[in-house]
């Protein structure tokens, strides 16, 4: 993906005029961060929006007892609705971005971002749908967290998360923050998947032997 032309790679964007795009990509810097990078952090307000091009950012929270849980994830072709909500509202972030991949992603400046938001309906209107979207995916977190049974929220992620071999490469401490649950309470589910014959496990790593099993336990389609 090249760095001329990157408002096409998003359907909301796509749709805009040739003028607010034009002045999009005149104004946005393109910024790239390794794997592992942090890219935003709580208690810090962000420089400008980002769009993500490519790769994949995780965002995090961090609870006073020093438990995390995974937010959500943006990836190519997304913006990250924190760091709109953080423009709107000119407050620091209480998540953390982390780059899952090496990212590539469009920074855009408060100030052309202001102006737009005043001038464009059609950029405002992009801008708060995407944020109604994610919204929406944080309620399904919280609904998750208080009131999900934790078997079916730890199936339903070794599905989500396994790649095409069918291995999930996360430690049982990883995945309970993405769960935001305690690491004890992973290891006793996984260790009754793996009596059931559903998966394997070793350092670092589920092997799913059964995704069809795990697939049906969690009810997923």
């Amino acid at each position: 993906m090249t760095e001329t032309g990157w408002t096409g790679r998003f359907a909301g964007l796509s749709q805009l005029g040739e003028r607010i795009r034009a002045k999009l990509e005149a104004n946005a810097r393109i910024r790239r961060f390794e794997a592992g990078a942090r890219i935003f952090g709580p208690g810090r307000k962000p420089p400008g929006l980002l769009f993500l091009i490519e790769g994949t950012v995780r965002v995090h929270q961090s609870g006073e007892g020093g438990r995390d849980i995974v937010l959500y994830r943006i990836t190519g072709g997304e913006s990250c609705v924190m760091t709109a909500a953080c423009l709107f509202t000119d407050h620091n972030s209480f998540a953390e971005g982390l780059a899952e991949t090496d990212v590539v992603a469009a920074e855009l400046p408060r100030a052309t971002f202001d102006d737009l938001v005043t001038d464009s309906p059609e950029f405002r209107d992009f801008v708060l749908r995407a944020y109604s979207h994610r919204i929406i995916d944080l309620f399904r977190v919280i609904d998750d967290v208080v009131f999900g049974r934790m078997d079916l929220r730890i199936a339903e992620r070794l599905v989500q998360l396994a790649d095409e071999r069918g291995v999930v490469l996360l430690t049982h401490q990883q995945l309970a923050t993405e769960l935001g649950t305690a690491r004890e309470v992973v290891s006793r589910q996984l260790a009754e998947f793996q009596k059931r014959g559903w998966i394997d496990q070793a350092r670092g790593r589920v092997d799913l032997r059964d995704r069809e099993a795990l697939r049906r336990f969690a009810d997923l389609p």
